[in-house]
């Protein structure tokens, strides 16, 4: 068993019961009160402190409080779960989310699924997880039986299990979460137990195989406790006398960070993962101060284990930027010498090309942080702070709280694991976007070079030679339309969120249209970078139910020359007038009055949002420089 803290990339927490009273006796607003909860979260919590950081915010987790993304999530088990409920909301509190928690009657998920008058249809979940113990999902098999039988068996097992899949999906159209299976039984014939038909231990193992199969196929996605058994060891995840006690499969002091993996797969499919890995260079992907040994003194590659270690963790940070963490520098060091060992270090595996932004100086890390942020236009949340320095760690976490800042391991060959354990870069799937996102904000640099070099706007946006290649939503971009619908905050009329099949529905809806838009210019492709969804109100209205773009394209005319195609799309179905809507969000602002600069008409106004409208008939294309395409 694992003698480190489960949540060990999280701060320790000192003087935990002090300031879980000073939250308690605050007489503050909730936005106030939600902070000091989420601060109090993100650190590392044991079973006993997150039972009681739990209880105290359950008054900030009720839907009426105007902080924090509301999840309802149904847990649908053959075991007991009531002692994880707390470590999932307190997961939650890190991720900006408040988790409503429905838990079925002992083993009565089946009889809840397929009863429409239960409490889980009042319940209404958005999403729903399930659990299924490894007794109850072996039952039916025992090692008397022969191969046709056990076959027969495990067939029956597998369409039980994708059936729940299907039925929680129609029923409620929500995220669906499966549990790995603990390998918690004894195997019968020891290390050949794959040789015997009817093993249950040998099912479990197949089991959990099939799963990460079918919940490709199924959009289900996995919390994946057995990964972290690996290295956890059975016994931090199960207690046999619990078990029998009590039929809690998963321990009590397992809830923190099986909360954890909960919350973060939702947090994913919300587009609340980070985007952002920014390095510190001195000692953390390299060892030693390349200012004061030189880039030839430095400690990287083969001859000592340490240099092996950052060998290794640059290699982890690179297959990071692959799958589409951008990836970024923020170092106290002269520019020149940082960029020296990166150009000329042999044994040096990241490269500038793979940095989207390099900051070297000897500012304040917050104060080069900010200005990454504002450079890479991505939100400071969306940033994961990696240095050895426990100093310059603790300076971002009390000057910018939004930053995700881990706890780093003393040892340099911990570094990697310590990052994927954390989950800050979680994902449930990846598109052709993610595989290239560093080489997007590198065309982007490219682009901001080019604008300094001209005294106009007009001649810059121009020269950018840009095309918006559009297409109603089609199956090759359906990973990448749900993706930007769920991560996308910033440029968001109105933050509807929708999963894949619910877009796929959308195609074939004849009150529906569904655009998607790519960008390209002179420096590249930009990728898919917006989507519109547009509902027939009646024979004349198109409501404008979605429309959102991805920042990175932000000043260039994007948004005018997406109205021109939106209205040509209206008017070819007889559309007389656009209906826009606006429902602000913490993240939103910036489009608050979007409609309006582009010449719609206010309708309404209160606290909830506004209508605008526009009559087709009194339109005229707005200018661009851009060119639009049907792809």
């Amino acid at each position: 068993m694992s003698m480190v803290s489960p949540l060990y990339w999280l701060p320790k927490t000192e003087n935990f019961r002090a300031k879980l009273k000073f939250f308690q006796d605050q007489k503050s607003d909730d936005h106030v009160a939600w902070s000091n909860a989420s601060t109090l979260a993100n650190q590392q919590l044991d079973f006993v402190q997150t039972n009681a950081l739990s209880n105290a915010a359950l008054h900030l987790l009720d839907e009426n409080v105007p902080w924090g993304t509301t999840i309802r999530l149904a847990i649908l088990s053959s075991s007991t779960t009531t002692h994880l409920h707390a470590g999932i909301r307190v997961a939650g509190l890190r991720r900006g989310l408040k988790f409503m928690i429905y838990e079925c009657d002992y083993g009565q998920y089946l009889q809840e699924l397929m009863d429409f008058s239960s409490g889980l249809h009042k319940f209404k979940p958005t999403v729903v997880l399930f659990g299924f113990d490894a007794r109850h999902v072996t039952s039916d098999l025992n090692a008397g039986l022969d191969g046709a039988q056990c076959e027969s068996v495990i067939d029956s097992i597998k369409s039980r299990i994708e059936f729940c899949w299907r039925q929680a999906s129609e029923l409620f159209g929500c995220q669906i979460l499966q549990q790995s299976i603990l390998p918690v039984l004894p195997t019968v014939l020891g290390q050949a137990e794959h040789r015997l038909a009817g093993s249950r231990a040998a099912l479990i193992e197949s089991l959990n195989s099939w799963m990460k199969h079918a919940a490709v196929v199924g959009d289900v996605d996995l919390v994946d406790v057995n990964r972290h058994l690996l290295h956890d060891g059975l016994s931090f995840w199960y207690d046999q006398s619990l078990w029998l006690r009590a039929k809690q499969e998963i321990k009590p002091t397992a809830s923190p960070l099986y909360g954890d993996l909960v919350a973060r797969v939702v947090a994913a499919r919300l587009g609340r993962s980070s985007k952002c890995l920014v390095l510190d260079l001195d000692n953390t992907i390299w060892g030693g101060a390349v200012g004061d040994t030189g880039v030839d003194g430095i400690c990287l590659g083969q001859g000592s284990a340490e240099g092996e270690a950052f060998v290794e963790f640059q290699e982890y940070v690179l297959d990071l930027a692959r799958r589409g963490v951008i990836l970024a520098v923020c170092s106290k060091n002269n520019e020149n010498i940082a960029l020296e060992a990166f150009a000329s270090h042999p044994e040096m595996i990241l490269k500038r090309s793979h940095i989207a932004s390099f900051v070297a100086n000897w500012d304040d890390k917050a104060t080069n942080l900010r200005a990454i942020a504002s450079n890479l236009n991505i939100g400071l949340d969306s940033l994961v702070f990696a240095d050895d320095s426990p100093f310059e760690r603790e300076l971002v976490r009390r000057e910018l709280p939004m930053v995700a800042v881990p706890e780093m391991p003393i040892e340099p060959a911990l570094y990697a694991q310590c990052l994927a354990d954390s989950g800050y870069f979680e994902s449930v799937r990846i598109t052709d976007e993610d595989r290239v996102r560093n080489v997007l904000y590198q065309e982007n640099a490219q682009r901001q070079t080019l604008q300094k070099s001209f005294t106009d706007m007009a001649s810059y946006l121009s020269s950018l030679e840009m095309k918006l290649i559009w297409k109603p939503f089609s199956a090759a971009g359906l990973s990448r339309v749900a993706q930007l619908i769920n991560k996308t905050n910033q440029f968001n009329l109105c933050t509807r969120r929708y999963t894949e099949a619910q877009v796929m529905a959308l195609m074939d809806d004849p009150g529906h249209i569904g655009l998607e838009l790519r960008l390209t210019d002179r420096f590249g492709d930009n990728g898919i970078i917006g989507v519109v969804i547009g509902r027939f109100d009646n024979s004349c209205d198109m409501v404008l139910d979605s429309w959102l773009m991805s920042c990175r394209v932000l000043g260039r005319q994007v948004e005018a020359a997406t109205l021109n195609l939106i209205v040509e799309q209206a008017e070819c179905r007889g559309i007389k007038r656009l209906i826009g809507e606006y429902y602000p969000t913490a993240k939103n602002a910036m489009v608050r009055d979007l409609y309006k600069t582009l010449g719609f008409s206010e309708k309404s106004w209160d606290e909830s949002g506004a209508k605008y409208a526009l009559e087709i008939s009194q339109f005229k294309a707005l200018p661009t420089f851009i060119e639009v395409l049907e792809g």
